[in-house]
């Protein structure tokens, strides 16, 4: 008999870490309602995930849950405004602790995220702030695959000075222009 996959809707973490349970699978992308941004998303996101107990002396076990997810997620491009597909490859170790308060201390001195144990977790919801966390802030294609929009190219023209006339130049018009008079 192989042991019962942790349900990843209502995850009991501090029984998957006990066990040291081990899970994986695929979900839609256009589940991830906050990652679609009102896009139509194809494609899954597959992630994983291992329960850890390491022992602590004199302590209770520190209860651990390692996570991976990877997905591709279309974004417009804020140089062309093409469609760009950025792929996202997240993997986060998180330490889960009795309670807000020492969450709080621990995460300050910790490059590990670290947060209060939940009664239970809801996996789908967490992978989802990941896949937000791991987006980039301003999303370009690393070459655009087509120039800028032939608009933005004529401001570019427009913007450029006229070449400036020689001081020099200047005075000597100047100076043909009064006839050879001082002003007083």
């Amino acid at each position: 008999m192989s042991p019962r996959q942790p349900n990843p809707r209502k995850l009991d973490v501090a029984a998957v870490a006990a066990g040291a349970a081990a899970s994986q699978g695929d979900w839609p992308l256009a589940g991830f309602t906050r990652v679609a941004d009102g896009t139509d998303q194809d494609g899954e996101v597959h992630w994983s995930l291992r329960g850890e107990s390491r022992p602590s002396p004199g302590r209770e076990p520190q209860v651990w849950l390692h996570l991976s997810a990877q997905a591709r997620v279309l974004r417009d491009c804020q140089r062309c405004l093409e469609r760009v597909a950025l792929d996202l490859d997240l993997t986060r170790s998180l330490r889960f602790v009795a309670d807000e308060a020492t969450a709080e201390l621990l995460d300050a001195d910790s490059e590990d995220d670290v947060l209060m144990l939940p009664r239970s977790l809801d996996l789908h919801d967490l992978i989802e702030d990941e896949l937000l966390l791991a987006l980039p802030i301003v999303p370009m294609h690393e070459v655009c695959p087509q120039h800028l929009p032939t608009a933005a190219g004529r401001l570019a023209d427009a913007a450029e000075p006229a070449p400036a006339k020689s001081p020099f130049a200047v005075l000597s018009g100047l100076k043909r222009g009064s006839g050879g008079g001082h002003a007083t």
